[in-house]
């Protein structure tokens, strides 16, 4: 499987004069590979916890665990690497979404069932900014898909949904994760779902 080019990292910061500095300069410190999905990577580049955003020379939020959702109250960046889907995924793989949502910090996420569309289907409480750098995807929804290639941006309001690689090449995804909270009504159509 080819893998994409590795990522730099450019984190500034102040001086104790106030002068802005280059705090870090080279590659992510969090880089994970989802092991029940060989191929899927995630490159964590930075979140924040609060909004506003505490400006600071803080340490790096990134080196804890792998989080899929951004914290409340706060953001999360990332690019994933998605590899094409395969036969024996797309008919095996809902039996390996709870280790693999496991793995990326939110098991809860998962909403695979027997007639889901796509076995990675899933729904976290965010907005969520996807822009498509390398490759191609489809958006698998409930309800429909939408062809997705590069330069393609999608605004994922806390949907039901799955990325789906049918190209048979990697794809790199850029990800801006924004902490939500459902509308009222929205957050009781799904309680009855």
């Amino acid at each position: 499987m080819t893998h994409l080019p590795p990522i730099t990292r450019v984190v500034t910061g102040h001086a104790e004069d106030g002068r802005s500095i280059v705090s870090e300069h080279g590659p992510l410190p969090t880089v994970v590979e989802v092991t029940a999905i060989p191929g899927t990577v995630f490159h964590e580049v930075w979140s924040t916890s609060e909004s506003p955003a505490r400006v600071s020379n803080d340490a790096d939020p990134t080196t804890g665990p792998l989080t899929l959702p951004p914290p409340p109250g706060g953001t999360r960046i990332r690019f994933v690497d998605i590899p094409p889907d395969t036969e024996d995924f797309l008919k095996t793989g809902k039996d390996q979404m709870g280790e693999a949502f496991a793995q990326i910090g939110d098991k809860a996420a998962s909403t695979v069932k027997e007639t889901s569309p796509h076995p990675l289907m899933h729904r976290t409480e965010s907005i969520d900014y996807g822009v498509v750098i390398e490759g191609e995807l489809t958006l698998v929804l409930d309800d429909g898909e939408a062809l997705l290639k590069p330069g393609s941006v999608v605004v994922q309001r806390g949907t039901n949904h799955a990325w789906a690689n049918r190209s048979g090449k990697m794809c790199r995804m850029l990800f801006v994760l924004i902490s939500g909270s459902y509308d009222p009504q929205i957050a009781e159509s799904l309680a009855d779902s």
